[in-house]
């Protein structure tokens, strides 16, 4: 490495964060500038160590203590051309991932780990800055066809690499705008949708097609798809969200999360929005219902619209600051953590179940009563009992209900005849589908998981499509020997 003891001499610092008090006033990112001296400081850390397991904590593979090493080096091109062999879309990943690759990474045994985030982020920008990042056609065409179907982290990626390899690619996109759960799920003060918007455009001046506003089975036949293209990976998520099956659930005030952060995403986007469709948490009691990461979008998505209070209730008890016995190094630690919106207000409640929504007369939501719950260890499973005589209400008239996702949509499927897995994903071996030509990646393969992890499938699918129409592939894949950390 560059600088040998760096990680002995340099403590890790990341960019600062605009006020709280003045960042909940708009939707941009809340970060400030960090200078590429600092950054650079921040890759010297990384240290020289002899089996580096943030490549295994990465989804992707990602080649990490080589870019720091070319970061440190200031040595940009060759930064992003070795984080290029892995990410197609390091300037989405360097915003909105968890970084289980830092939860892994060696130094955070016993100090606080490399910024690879930070890093990833800044070579992704720094590229595009000095034009490294351009467009690049490839210099021949196969002659073969490709639909994605799902524009989101999975299938942008898929259709990167199947476009690399020279197949003519078409991206089909229900909604108005490309990008999936990018561009309608997280909210613009993690990732603003300009960002997108540049990845887009490179994307199309290579030779990618996108058709929008265009659903399978309504704008067009499965079988029409079929007809045309030589190969079809279904990359459509899995949208379908968990619901909560108690009383009052039909209450006005009462919504699914992603309805909330869509919605305010095409506002911010200048999409027009019905008034009577509104869902606006100004001057409302806000109870969000899960305390994920689309939890915390709906909490800092609240803030800036104003809501009265806002509180955070989950069934789980409050993690352990550190790391215990249980998930030790290098696992991806089940310890508390502090989103951005966290820090702009409101209250977290733990261990605590949802048991009805109290309306008033006119079928308004207006309380929710919830129950105190002991978690317990039985037989090697985890459960719990309830303290119903410590019931309570508290006040709410706008509930969001984030309990994450379950499966894709089946008419989507159906209309390709796709055999689904019990639990309602698509059953598939390899990537490839009981049908002849038709592969799937993302969501709607393994079920509800990171963005990381869709861009590790999408590209995944597309050597296997890949394969499939040519009979080998030259397209980077991950070593079928990697480890790699779930978290």
């Amino acid at each position: 490495m560059g600088k040998l003891d760096g990680f002995l001499t340099i403590d890790r610092e990341s960019p600062s964060s605009r006020d709280p008090k003045e960042r909940i006033g708009d939707f941009k990112e809340i970060y400030d500038e960090f200078a590429d001296e600092k950054t650079q400081q921040q890759a010297a850390r990384c240290m020289d160590c002899g089996i580096p397991f943030c490549h295994s904590g990465c989804p992707l593979g990602n080649i990490i203590p080589e870019f720091n090493e070319a970061v440190y080096n200031e040595d940009w091109q060759e930064a992003i051309e070795i984080l290029q062999s892995t990410n197609n879309f390091p300037e989405f990943t360097g915003r909105i991932c968890p970084a289980p690759c830092e939860a892994s990474c060696v130094l955070g045994i016993n100090k606080p780990p490399v910024a690879i985030e930070h890093i990833e982020k800044s070579i992704a920008e720094k590229a595009f800055e000095l034009g490294y990042i351009k467009a690049n056609p490839p210099s021949e065409r196969t002659g073969k066809t490709a639909a994605i179907i799902g524009s989101g982290p999975a299938g942008l990626a898929c259709a990167d690499q199947l476009n690399k390899a020279g197949h003519s690619v078409t991206v089909y996109e229900r909604d108005n705008r490309i990008g999936g759960l990018l561009r309608y799920g997280i909210p613009d003060f993690k990732l603003e949708k300009w960002v997108i918007e540049r990845r887009v455009t490179l994307l199309k001046e290579e030779g990618i097609e996108f058709i929008i506003n265009t659903e399978v089975g309504k704008d067009i036949s499965g079988q029409e798809i079929m007809d045309t293209y030589d190969v079809i990976i279904v990359c459509t998520g899995a949208t379908i969200p968990r619901d909560l099956d108690i009383p009052g659930r039909n209450a006005k005030g009462v919504h699914f999360a992603m309805e909330f952060l869509t919605q305010q995403n095409k506002k911010v986007a200048g999409d027009a929005v019905s008034e009577k469709e509104i869902i606006s948490a100004k001057n409302r009691h806000v109870v969000v219902i899960g305390g994920g990461d689309t939890g915390s979008d709906c909490i800092g998505t609240s803030h800036r619209q104003g809501a009265k209070s806002v509180v955070q209730l989950e069934l789980l008890p409050q993690p352990q600051k550190e790391r215990t016995e249980k998930d030790p190094w290098p696992l991806w630690p089940m310890t508390l953590r502090t989103s951005s919106s966290h820090e702009e207000g409101g209250d977290r409640k733990w261990s605590v179940l949802t048991k009805a929504f109290i309306t008033n007369d006119h079928g308004q939501v207006e309380k929710i009563k919830l129950v105190p719950i002991e978690w317990y260890e039985e037989e090697g499973r985890m459960k719990f009992k309830e303290h119903e005589s410590k019931a309570y209400f508290i006040e709410c008239d706008l509930a969001l209900l984030a309990v994450g996702f379950t499966t894709p949509e089946h008419p989507v499927l159906n209309q390709f005849n796709i055999i689904l897995a019990e639990g309602g994903l698509i059953q598939s071996k390899n990537y490839k589908t009981n049908r002849t030509k038709i592969f799937t990646a993302g969501d709607a393969r393994r079920g509800q998981s990171l963005v990381v992890w869709a861009i590790s499938e999408g590209r995944e699918a597309a050597v296997r499509a890949d394969q499939f129409l040519m009979g080998e592939s030259k397209l980077a894949r991950k070593a079928d020997s990697m480890i790699v950390l779930d978290p």
